[in-house]
């Protein structure tokens, strides 16, 4: 099975630990954020992994190589000029064989442990063209419980009543063809295959982290030394 990573990040609020290096490349505990992705990956079946790398390019192909170390095959798509996430995955979906019917895409800046079968599984019974993995959205604040006027207990950073894509995608080949050659999936093709009934959901209650600041890298390599991993 295939999986598309994109990888072309800059990390603007991560400097200066962006600064040589792309966002996927910054440590999380004793390993690049990417390495994470990766283990899942193998731990998922993924077999084949394809980077699609910009800024900085040379560190993620410098440490990935060919995959071997980690089991995996792994070819890289590098764009000279940005092409938006959707541009970034269609130029990579040229390096898929014509025989893989359904391809995973990820964002390469997140740590999740969700399990890849029961998504796959969701996709091919409802014969969709994009099944989307969704996560909670958990407040960053903690939030006060009252009653009247009355404050009744507080609920540090409680998952809320909304669900946002958690950049974990499994996709049919004709997602492909609705690809911009520049900008992204999410402005025009998601809206459309949504009305059309062709998106379809799986709501996860694993553990999943966007890594966007300095204090998300802390959070993220406390919970996987709490894991063992």
């Amino acid at each position: 099975m295939y999986a598309l990573v994109l990888a072309g990040g800059k990390g603007e609020r991560l400097r200066p630990l962006t600064a040589d290096r792309p966002k996927q490349m910054v440590l999380v505990g004793d390993k690049p954020l990417l390495e994470h992705q990766i283990r899942w990956m193998r731990r998922e079946g993924i077999t084949d992994v394809v980077l699609l790398c910009g800024y900085r390019h040379e560190a993620i192909r410098d440490y990935f190589g060919d995959g071997d170390r980690w089991r995996l095959r792994i070819t890289y798509s590098i764009e000279d000029e940005p092409l938006g996430r959707g541009g970034a995955l269609k130029k990579g979906f040229t390096l898929v064989p014509p025989e893989e019917e359904i391809v995973i895409a990820t964002n390469g800046d997140n740590i999740l442990t969700e399990r890849l079968a029961p998504i796959i599984r969701r996709h091919r019974r409802t014969s969709a063209t994009a099944t989307l993995m969704l996560t909670r959205l958990v407040s960053p604040y903690g939030i006060v419980r009252v009653r009247g006027n009355r404050i009744v207990g507080f609920v540090e950073k409680p998952p809320l009543p909304h669900w946002l894509s958690a950049g974990l995608y499994v996709l049919s080949r004709e997602f492909f063809e609705g690809l911009p050659d520049v900008g992204d999936h999410e402005d025009n093709l998601f809206p459309q295959l949504a009305r059309c009934g062709k998106l379809y959901a799986y709501k996860s209650t694993s553990y999943w982290k966007g890594i966007d600041t300095v204090k998300d890298l802390s959070e993220a390599a406390a919970y996987l030394g709490t894991a063992g991993e």
